[in-house]
């Protein structure tokens, strides 16, 4: 049985929940060493006491559990398999946990390379946010071979509240994951739509915020992201990027499978117009700040 005392782990990534992850690992006593194109990120880091390296398969040298928590699969393929990559330079019989929303084909792809290297690939995308994972909380939706599973699972008891184990099929963790975004993005637009058509018909928002999430109506988008319009602040939490790509997998699956996604692909042209608008490294409720410039209105935050 593994224990985090004999378990080396590398992050690879520290943005908003890698570094929360990395840092909820190194708080509770495993030897962790993290990787992000941010020197800022590797900083932070170092601050709390972590190791740093220079590059993924530096952070990767006999490790025996990589986690890989970038934003697609061509970041992905890059830090696992590309120059100087994490794969090669794990420990023998190590685990790569691949946590990037992707398709189930490209999460798949990375599972056959990893096996063929002696590696376990856990394909194990992660739910939550940056607030559940500095707290060790997030929902992980894992699939691959049980003895991966096995092998990281004091990382993953560490890291998640919730981890689902949907089976040994690589890809079936990530097509759970795209669902989740599907409904997470489809709320998201929803939440910014209902919210600035209740401006628009003068209404007190920050009221209307205290009624819809004591009624029927509310979700835990509009829940967690209309404050930050009633505030304001839209310092990226979550990015509009990030929907413009998870949306866009959604589109894409749905296209090669003649299936169809009427309402995603309407809230993905909704989430491609505020990146269109300057908007896209901005947080996700920036929809509603295209919303309201085409409408002509003002919310908090965008007053002259």
């Amino acid at each position: 049985m593994n224990s985090k005392s004999d378990l080396r782990v590398c992050v690879i990534g520290l943005g908003s929940m890698g570094f929360g992850v990395a840092a909820t690992l190194l708080r509770d006593g495993f030897d962790v060493t993290g990787f992000d194109v941010s020197a800022d990120a590797m900083a932070r880091f170092s601050a709390l006491g972590g190791k740093t390296a220079d590059s993924p398969g530096a952070a990767a040298k006999d490790a025996d559990v990589a986690i890989c928590l970038v934003v697609n699969a061509a970041q992905t393929e890059t830090v696992l398999y590309g120059a100087e990559g994490a794969a090669a330079a794990l420990a023998s019989g190590g685990t790569i946990l691949s946590c990037a929303t992707m398709s189930p084909g490209a999460a798949r792809d990375f599972a056959i390379r990893a096996e063929a290297l002696g590696l376990n690939y856990v394909d194990a995308p992660v739910s939550g946010g940056a607030t559940r994972a500095a707290s060790g909380e997030l929902t992980i939706m894992a699939s691959g071979a049980p003895a991966g599973i096995a092998h990281a699972r004091p990382v993953l008891d560490c890291i998640a509240s919730k981890v689902y184990e949907l089976g040994e099929k690589p890809g079936t963790g990530a097509a759970f994951k795209i669902v989740n975004q599907l409904l997470a993005g489809v709320h998201i637009a929803a939440a910014c739509e209902a919210i600035t058509f209740a401006k628009a018909m003068d209404l007190d928002i920050a009221r209307v915020y205290e009624v819809i999430t004591a009624s029927a109506g509310n979700s835990w988008m509009f829940e967690n992201r209309v404050p930050h319009i009633l505030d304001g602040d839209y310092a990226p939490r979550s990015a509009v990027d990030i929907f413009t790509k998870d949306l866009g997998i959604v589109a894409d699956i749905g296209r090669e499978m003649k299936f169809p996604t009427p309402i995603a692909s309407m809230a993905l042209q909704m989430f491609v117009m505020t990146a269109a608008a300057g908007m896209g490294r901005d947080d996700d409720a920036s929809v509603a700040r295209m919303i309201a410039g085409i409408a002509g209105l003002q919310l908090p935050g965008m007053e002259d």
